[in-house]
């Protein structure tokens, strides 16, 4: 029995974005259901070398009824290796964030193979801003605001444009270069511009995928009706949004304890500014029916992903099937099983 390695090009190539969606949200409905074990993430810290290790281990059970298009339910586990390295970049040529994704089968433990967590992350991202766009934004939303044109922005604008009928997107980033790189990228699909921050955050979406510890999206910017998926915050200090436009709209978070300690409200919730009462849901419960996603009522909504490892493991999932039916991959004996 052969382990497979996919790289980042693998990836790429077998994970169709819809099917993604799909499982990111099975996802948060089996995490909430309890048919999912997530310990919680752990950080082996190195000062030393500007940089940390990250560990993501997650089981989960999906059900026939949270699968699209009738497909059988399904049960993955796996761990993801990740890094942040500040010095990476200007000193080793080589990216800030890295990762490996070891995914196995739950009933025998066999590595079933070896992925490139980085572009996993990538991917299963931008999927967790769709499911959350979905089930938050209003229902016609056409424009979508990105603050950040760095790796992780290009799937922002893939994924949500699947649940929405994008066809306005306005780049905010302080690299022209980058920005350029990122609105040539889209030019023929979209009607993209380069615009300010207050610009972006008046679209009917937005998405903030910074590393700012201090905000940069005000909430007197923000568009009356606007939905923000909040996702660069991933580490205690991180903070993109005004605290007022969390203390003002409808908050619903990934993860409490990840939340509270690394996600966007991270920074307030330890100050005491907020609290408990201002957390309006999981995503989990809206993806459950539990609780109501957008409503007539609503305003501003805001979404804090943090990143969860289900969601890790169910993009996993949808790559590796889709490499296995289509003899994609390079299969290799990572096992020695002789006789």
């Amino acid at each position: 029995m052969h382990t497979l390695l996919l790289d980042g090009e693998d990836i790429r190539a077998n994970a169709p974005m819809d099917e993604l969606i799909g499982a990111i949200e099975a996802a948060f409905a089996a995490y909430e259901r309890g048919d999912a074990q997530m310990p919680p993430k752990s950080y082996i810290d190195l000062p030393q070398y500007n940089g940390d290790f990250r560990s993501m281990p997650a089981y989960l059970s999906v059900r026939d009824a949270d699968t699209a298009d009738g497909e059988d339910g399904w049960d993955a586990a796996g761990v993801k290796w990740v890094n942040v390295h500040t010095d990476n970049t200007d000193k080793y040529d080589l990216p800030t964030v890295l990762g490996t994704m070891i995914y196995s089968d739950p009933k025998t433990a066999f590595p079933l193979a070896i992925m490139d967590g980085r572009e996993l992350t990538m991917l299963r991202t931008g999927a967790a801003a769709a499911v959350a766009t979905d089930q938050l934004a209003i229902s016609d939303a056409t424009s979508l605001g990105i603050v950040g044109a760095g790796v992780q922005s290009y799937t922002q604008l893939d994924a949500i444009a699947t649940v929405r009928p994008i066809t306005e997107v306005v780049i905010a980033d302080v690299d022209a270069e980058r920005t350029a790189r990122f609105i040539e990228h889209f030019e023929d699909r979209f009607e993209i511009r380069a615009g300010s921050i207050a610009e972006a955050a008046g679209c009917d979406v937005l998405s903030t995928v910074t590393p700012v510890e201090s905000p940069i999206v005000d909430y007197e910017v923000v568009g009356e009706h606007t939905h923000i998926n909040a996702m660069g915050a991933d580490a205690a200090g991180k903070h993109e949004l005004a605290d007022d436009i969390l203390l003002n709209s409808k908050l619903v978070i990934d993860d409490y304890a990840q939340t509270t300690h690394s996600g966007e409200i991270n920074v307030p919730y330890t100050a005491g500014v907020l609290t408990d009462e201002d957390i309006d849901a999981e995503i989990g419960e809206i993806v459950t029916g539990k609780t109501a996603g957008r409503t007539a009522e609503d305003g501003v909504t805001v979404f804090d992903s943090t990143g969860l490892a289900i969601q890790d493991v169910a993009a996993a999932h949808v790559v590796y099937t889709a490499a296995s039916e289509r003899g994609n991959g390079t299969p290799f004996d990572l096992l020695d099983l002789a006789d």
